[in-house]
């Protein structure tokens, strides 16, 4: 089956559509929303439970691709040689492995781990396959033209931590594209910053600005928004406002429920560590398209904004972010949350007209820009709350629940977890006592190695008899990063024309 998808703005009060492809390439909106699918496909129980039960991750992931993206745009082939060639880098057959009753318990809390790829984070699991369609876009466009008019895109993000080492290991050496991944200088680990940093290749410059992961953020929107810059260098996205990623994350919804089920139909409830939304997005995605999960829980850190609004109604970033032991989570505004918006606005105040829709949300983040906050009708929290819960967890809940887990895991004994993965799992342990229904499947979603963050990891787990970083959780390949030379650029002030003019200087060096 194809798809006659088209792409609409969240922001757009007029009708302008694109294709799959114009989505992807050019990342964010022209009126600075995010691109929506026109319509969320469904999928039969009978076809979910008789069929796509029974494949492989990348089988899976062809299905759910092909419901959103035209066969006249990339035909079957194509598509499935692309999902092979994103998915062949991960150290796991299954892609994203189900470790099941982790406590050994009857309280079925299971773990996905989603870090099997190049860089240890759940990033890769879309930026493998986002940079392989980059190339195979830009390869298509550029097949007959000489050196002169090739088309370039210059790939420009933000990152709190693993989603810049994702995207560059995704773009590296590919062609006719540069990438340029601003991070929040001292507020991502060690680790995260060796992997962007000792990255060779010629076409990846990494920017350690001196600001907080929102300053980044606000800068890169910025530099979407500049249309003399962007006609000039041609700007691409690479975060999660890009919506192939959101797309290339729904396979591991399916493919975990149909683990944790054992391919029935069960009550699953999915648990996510969330700073920007996407990850949880996807979840939504697939909820909507017939993937019957009970619940879709937003498991936050101190940075509660998240948390507050679906308790109050109210989205007001705080006066500033709190720096805790899972920094990934360290944002004030969550970018992908206006794509869910969208559709809570078009279902529950625009009588489902997707223009009225745009208008309303356009007018709430005006108000956001202008008075640091907006208020959204009682309809629209009850709506959200028919697909969402929320769970808000401490930097001290955090430390205890991977010391707790080393103590008391089973399958596999001493089992290490990251921060943010201890965010989910912390919140999941209270859902489980909440519930009390030992029919509930939980899939906690892991979305790093813990070996990304060190510090927090041994101050929880250092006190324990025979305990060691190195023996017990670093593998030999990050182990290596810290012994190659170093590639930063320092950006001294969270500045707009600072960073772009640093782009343009380095892409002139690049010969770009």
């Amino acid at each position: 089956m194809s798809s006659s998808q088209v792409y609409r703005s969240t922001r757009s009060a007029e009708q302008e559509s694109k294709s799959f492809e114009e989505a992807v390439i050019q990342g964010l909106a022209t009126d600075g929303g995010l691109f929506v699918p026109s319509t969320i496909p469904t999928v039969s129980k009978d076809t979910l439970f008789s069929k796509w039960s029974k494949l492989s991750f990348q089988e899976l992931a062809f299905e759910i691709m092909r419901l959103y993206i035209d066969s006249k745009e990339i035909p079957d082939a194509d598509l499935k040689s692309l999902i092979e060639r994103s998915y062949s880098t991960f150290r796991s057959d299954d892609v994203t492995p189900l470790v099941k009753n982790v406590t050994g318990n009857e309280e079925n809390l299971h773990v996905l781990e989603l870090f099997h790829g190049p860089t240890y984070a759940f990033k890769d699991v879309a930026l493998q396959f986002v940079g392989n369609l980059f190339e195979y876009f830009l390869q298509r466009i550029n097949k007959d033209l000489p050196e002169e008019q090739r088309k370039r895109l210059t790939v420009v993000g933000a990152t709190s931590g693993d989603t810049g080492s994702a995207a560059i290991y995704g773009l590296r050496g590919k062609k006719d594209v540069s990438v340029f991944i601003l991070y929040p200088t001292g507020r991502i680990s060690p680790i995260q910053e060796e992997q962007m940093t000792t990255v060779e290749d010629k076409n990846v410059q990494t920017l350690s600005v001196a600001g907080t992961f929102d300053n980044c953020q606000d800068i890169v929107k910025a530099i979407f928004g500049d249309k003399d810059f962007n006609s000039r260098h041609n700007v691409g996205a690479v975060n999660s406002i890009n919506w192939a990623r959101i797309l290339a994350q729904m396979t591991y919804y399916f493919y975990s429920y149909f683990r944790a089920t054992d391919g029935k139909e069960g009550k699953v409830k999915f648990v996510v560590p969330s700073g920007n939304f996407g990850d949880i997005l996807a979840g939504y995605f697939a909820k909507q398209m017939g993937l019957p999960v009970e619940k879709l829980v937003i498991a936050t850190n101190e940075n509660d904004i998240l948390d507050r609004f679906l308790k109050t109604g109210t989205y007001e970033r705080s006066a500033n972010v709190l720096a805790t032991h899972s920094p990934a989570m360290d944002i004030l505004i969550s970018s992908n949350f206006e794509r869910l918006l969208w559709y809570l606005a078009r279902e529950f105040l625009a009588e489902k007209d997707d223009l009225k829709a745009g208008e309303i949300i356009n007018t709430w983040f005006t108000q956001l820009k202008t008075e640091g906050k907006f208020v959204v009708d009682k309809s629209i929290i009850e709506g959200a709350l028919q697909d969402f819960a929320s769970e808000r967890v401490s930097n001290e809940e955090t430390i205890q629940t991977i010391k707790k887990m080393y103590e008391i895991s089973q399958n596999p004994k001493k089992y290490v977890l990251d921060p943010h993965t201890a965010v989910g799992v912390c919140a999941t342990e209270r859902l489980i006592k909440k519930d009390n229904d030992k029919e509930i499947q939980y899939v906690s979603l892991s979305t790093a190695h813990p070996a990304k963050f060190a510090e927090a990891v041994n101050q929880a787990l250092s006190s324990f008899d025979g305990y060691s970083f190195e023996s017990d959780v670093l593998p030999a390949e990050l182990k290596r990063l810290s012994t190659l030379p170093k590639k930063i650029k320092l950006v001294e002030k969270a500045d707009v024309t600072l960073v772009k003019n640093t782009i343009e200087e380095e892409l002139a060096k690049m010969g770009l």
